[in-house]
């Protein structure tokens, strides 16, 4: 497994290199063999170029993300040296990637800027666009900007998630969002939401309860 993973780095990170080696190789077989042959390399060779600019080494990345090596995933997401010539289903899961490594740093304005590039790209894949909402809703949250972030996870849940814990995760924000409003009656009913998406995550599961302490508190 490890080393099919790194013949496959080799492969992705060496294609232009390789590509010449194969044109070369085409016109050898063509001026010493017949060109009826030649052709195959020059085709691999085509193939290599256009995959070095439209794919770049996106396709190594699921390889560290499965192996948790995060470090890793950010050296990958590095050698991408101009996002804008990826293929606009990988562009758009550059930025969301990025966006999300940035943001476990800490790095909130470089992250934000990244899940708008990221939807600005558009999203194919179920439930992804919901997620990049989710994503700037929290960041707005850590930014102090109630409105604007009570806003994108609303956006969030209309997009639709991948899953009920994400789903759970926007309306317990709502909530708290509601609740520092002052408004109890959208408290309680984005919290019964919440309680509905029957999540599975601890950490959610464990926000759900603390949640449930404060609403008990409300009177009516």
């Amino acid at each position: 497994m490890i080393k099919n993973f790194a013949l496959r780095k080799f492969i992705v990170y060496n294609r232009l290199p390789i590509a010449i080696v194969l044109i070369a190789l085409g016109f050898l077989l063509g001026f010493k063999a017949t060109w009826w042959i030649a052709w195959i390399p020059f085709l691999i060779a085509i193939l290599m170029v256009v995959a070095h600019f439209m794919i770049g080494p996106m396709t190594l990345l699921q390889g560290y993300m499965d192996a948790g090596d995060m470090d890793g995933a950010q050296l990958v997401l590095a050698k991408v040296k101009n996002p804008k010539w990826l293929y606009k289903p990988l562009r758009s899961s550059y930025y969301m990637l990025r966006g999300q490594l940035s943001a476990t740093g800490d790095d909130l304005d470089k992250a934000e800027a990244d899940f708008k590039q990221s939807i600005a790209s558009g999203m194919t894949e179920k439930g992804a666009e919901g997620t990049a909402y989710l994503q700037l809703g929290s960041i707005s949250a850590k930014k102090g900007n109630m409105k604007e972030a009570a806003d994108q996870f609303r956006q969030a849940l209309k997009l639709g998630l991948p899953d009920k814990d994400s789903e759970a995760m926007a309306l317990l924000q709502l909530c708290n969002i509601s609740m520092n409003r002052r408004d109890f009656r959208g408290a309680k009913m984005y919290f019964s939401r919440a309680k509905g998406c029957k999540a599975s995550n601890p950490q959610v599961i464990e926000q759900l309860k603390e949640m449930g302490k404060y609403m008990a508190r409300i009177p009516g």
